[in-house]
């Protein structure tokens, strides 16, 4: 079992788990007969030969997207999202954003990643959320709201400031804390390019009224930044910083583009940047600096970003990539593994607003668990660092069962709570759907 005591430690042991939370982690006595009639009547799982972690966490996707899957490649930022996103998300309808919703999740799931910060499209974010109720994953979402209209974005996708603000408002009193609390609604402004003032400053209003995160994109790329500075007068952090999207409660996925200061800004406000290593370099944007902001003191997550960008859900992935992009430009030791790890745990679990709930195996946290597989090959010899052998080694494959708040979710590589046939079935069907509504067919 992978415990984190301030550095990452691992022990033989048994963890036990009550009504959905960490209810005891004991020294494994390594004798099978030794339980007690209670013990005896609980479940018990089995985990000889495997590595228990506490579940992953991604700060930043757009299950909306996962229908999209390599019908965007091979284009930057700005055309990607003219050319395929923006229509893609148009000809959206509340049957595919379900499916989208649940493909993606299972993706996400069967990978290991227990929770995620999802932004959805402008329409029919309750659907997505039907799907994160049935599926069982931990969500933290929000309708994506847009109320300026970027170049080349469709109409469809642009509504007016009281219709965005009054329909995240619905969501939220609907959905935020349901299914026991597993799931939550965060407040997800597009990015500046796509907000007006005022909006920014309601859905920071909103976040704090329902004590709900803040979910945007920000400093993307170049065009991005230069946007901002010449629309408002003021560097992007600056800007966001000045209309209340700053702070614990705020999320800011890719920060490519901030200097110095702005990222001593970051520091001070305790926003969390969401690293998207693999989304950065497939959209040409560029390599977050994330050591630098580490050192300064901000808080990173780490995330896979939508199918489009990245054409898969993977974090073991985006770990590995994470530790190795920075390793060219700062020398072997930068980023380390252990660091790393702690970017898809307890600096996800910031991100969420939930580190006293989970991020960690400890006693009363929620049991979000991860059960790794170490048979194969790959995995072996098993005389190192078991840290290094999840982010540099590891992969989806090995994810043997998940648990999300105790409740089992994929148990033996099997996802036990929506059969796999109907989502690939259904996500097969409207992703057709979609790409003829889009004119992409």
């Amino acid at each position: 079992m992978l415990l984190h005591n301030g550095d990452w430690e691992v022990v033989r042991a048994d963890v036990s788990v009550r009504d959905g939370r960490i209810a005891t982690i004991e020294k494994a006595t390594g004798r099978r007969n030794d339980r007690t009639g209670a013990r005896r009547q609980a479940q018990v799982r089995d985990c000889s030969g495997c590595l228990i972690i506490p579940g992953l966490i991604q700060a930043h996707v757009h299950l909306c997207q996962t229908l999209f899957r390599g019908l965007a490649d091979d284009l930057r930022l700005e055309d990607w999202l003219v050319r395929r996103i923006w229509p893609l998300e148009a000809a959206h309808t509340e049957e595919t954003v379900y499916w989208s919703a649940l493909l993606g999740a299972a993706e996400l799931l069967l990978g290991g990643t227990t929770a995620i910060l999802d932004m959805e499209t402008v329409h029919y974010t309750g659907r997505a959320f039907e799907a994160l109720e049935r599926i069982g994953i931990r969500a933290t979402a929000g309708k994506c709201l847009m109320d300026a209209h970027p170049e080349g974005a469709p109409l469809e996708l642009a509504e007016s400031t009281d219709v965005a603000l009054s329909d995240a408002e619905a969501l939220a009193t609907r959905w935020h804390g349901a299914a026991e609390g597993r799931l939550r609604v965060c407040f997800a402004p597009r990015f500046v390019p796509s907000c007006s003032g005022p909006l920014l400053r309601a859905a920071s209003d909103l976040a704090e009224r329902f004590d709900a995160q803040l979910h945007t994109h920000a400093a993307e790329t170049i065009v991005e930044r230069e946007t901002v500075l010449r629309t408002t007068g003021l560097e992007e952090i600056a800007y966001l910083d000045s209309v209340g999207i700053a702070g614990p409660r705020a999320a800011l996925a890719h920060c490519v583009w901030v200097d110095g200061h702005e990222t001593a800004r970051l520091a001070r406000q305790g926003t969390t940047v969401v690293h998207c290593p693999s989304s950065n370099l497939k959209l040409a944007s560029g390599v977050a600096k994330i050591p630098e902001l580490i050192a300064a003191g901000c808080r990173v997550a780490i995330g896979a970003d939508g199918a489009p960008c990245n054409n898969r859900l993977d974090v073991f992935a985006e770990m590995r990539l994470a530790a190795l992009v920075q390793k060219p430009r700062l020398g072997a030791d930068a980023l380390p593994a252990g660091q790393v790890l702690e970017l898809a745990t307890l600096g996800g679990a910031r991100a969420l607003g939930l580190e006293h709930d989970i991020g960690s195996i400890a006693p009363g946290k929620r049991a979000d668990l991860v059960v790794l597989d170490l048979h194969e090959p790959h995995l072996h010899p098993a005389v190192g660092d078991p840290v290094s052998l999840v982010v540099y080694a590891a992969g989806p494959s090995d994810v043997r069962d998940v648990f999300v708040e105790g409740r089992p979710v994929v148990l033996g590589h099997e996802l036990v709570t929506v059969p796999i046939e109907e989502i690939v079935r259904e996500a097969d069907r409207c992703a057709a759907e979609l790409q003829r509504a889009a004119h992409l067919a």
